[in-house]
């Protein structure tokens, strides 16, 4: 049986309070980074993850270890403690963040060059009805 868990770490960066969505499943691990700008309230962010988590575009999957999780209240306690003074995000999490922006940039290189040559038609279309208006006579 595959198990599945979300995970959320909420940090300041610059100016903006953002959060990092790591979600395991299947032993790979996907993540989304979301800004939240002031720092959001326990409410704030339990509504934000109600009602946007199914809009949130992960980055792809990479492989990752999944950590057996102890039953002891204690030890979660603790582990719990760890993880709030632990500052920044898994590496893991950067890798997969970092595969996201790649991929984005691709898709933006990709939209921008196919832009570039439909401007690049028009234009040698324009000139070439310019070319038989100037041609056809009075």
């Amino acid at each position: 049986m595959d198990t599945e868990s979300v995970m959320l770490t909420v940090f300041f960066e610059g100016p903006f309070w953002a959060g990092v969505f790591e979600r395991t499943a299947g032993g790979k691990l996907s993540v989304c980074k979301v800004t939240f700008g002031a720092e959001p309230k326990d409410q704030e962010v339990w509504e934000f993850i109600l009602k946007h988590y199914d809009d949130l575009k992960f980055s792809p999957a990479v492989e990752a270890r999944v950590k057996q999780t102890a039953d002891n209240p204690k030890r979660r306690q603790r582990n719990a403690r760890k993880q709030l003074q632990a500052s920044g995000i898994g590496t893991k999490s950067q890798q997969a963040l970092q595969m996201q922006r790649e991929e984005r940039k691709t898709q933006r290189k990709q939209i921008s060059k196919e832009q570039q040559l439909a401007e690049k038609q028009r234009q040698f279309d324009l000139k070439q009805q310019k070319r038989k208006a100037k041609h056809r006579g009075h």
